[in-house]
């Protein structure tokens, strides 16, 4: 699965969902910008449930889930409900918010439009605590595998909490990122190339011995609390009020 197929070719899986979808966007591998040729594709996004669904005694279903075959490319759509998702950003969640902003859109409205312009609201420096914790889950997960696929996901999250904590700004694409956060490790263009070949091949035959790849990590996560405590990110959101208002007046 190449980006060439994103998203026009994608958009009819928006049609196929049971509830209004608010956005889909492509996230995963291919919006950090090291897909495999064998890679699933993630779609992320919100949907809008019913009022009656929200205010009945029973429990609404504020998450769907589904995985599927699409022209022999496996294909995995997980969406919140708007309120659930918009607690989960108020929640210091990065995840969340790299699946707002994702660059790779399939689905779009002007209610996802003005979502987005609210996202910068709730960016707070306590951020680089879900990046410094998706990486250490991440590396636990390599050492345990040995694949290169997590050992990517760790240093993708600690270079995007970096230059989130310098620029104020979620750039989740790791490509993007070793030409912006200047504390890159040198070999991870290497581990790109590698990934491209196969999903969930190991993490060996690189230029970079596994010492030297454990310091560089530990290295990026001293330089993340550097940046934390540098910081011009505030440690609270600010937009809670303009995203209740938003969550109230969305149309169902």
């Amino acid at each position: 699965m190449t980006l060439s197929l994103f998203p026009a070719d994608l958009a009819p899986v928006a049609a196929e969902q049971p509830d209004q979808l608010l956005f889909a966007t492509v996230s995963g591998a291919h919006l950090y910008g090291f897909p495999s040729r064998d890679s699933d594709v993630d779609l992320r996004g919100a949907h809008l449930l019913p009022v009656e669904q929200l205010v009945g005694l029973r429990e609404p279903e504020e998450t769907r889930s589904r995985m599927w075959d699409r022209d022999g490319v496996e294909m995995d759509l997980v969406t919140h409900d708007l309120r659930k998702f918009v607690r989960l950003m108020l929640r210091r969640n990065g995840y969340v918010l790299e699946q707002l902003l994702s660059p790779l859109v399939v689905h779009t409205t002007d209610g996802h439009a003005e979502l987005v312009s609210l996202a910068p609201g709730v960016l707070t420096s306590h951020h680089a605590h879900h990046y410094r914790g998706f990486a250490n889950t991440q590396w636990r997960l390599h050492e345990k595998t040995g694949e290169l696929k997590p050992l990517l996901y760790a240093f993708r999250a600690l270079l995007t909490g970096v230059h989130l904590m310098r620029a104020g700004e979620v750039q989740a694409h790791l490509p993007t990122l070793l030409g912006e956060v200047q504390d890159a490790p040198g070999f991870l263009p290497e581990l790109i190339e590698a990934k491209a070949a196969a999903e969930h091949g190991p993490a060996v035959g690189l230029s970079a011995d596994a010492e030297v790849v454990r310091a560089d990590l530990e290295r990026l996560h001293n330089v993340l609390d550097t940046a934390q405590s540098a910081s011009a990110l505030p440690p609270e959101p600010s937009a809670y009020d303009a995203l209740h208002d938003f969550v109230v007046r969305a149309p169902r």
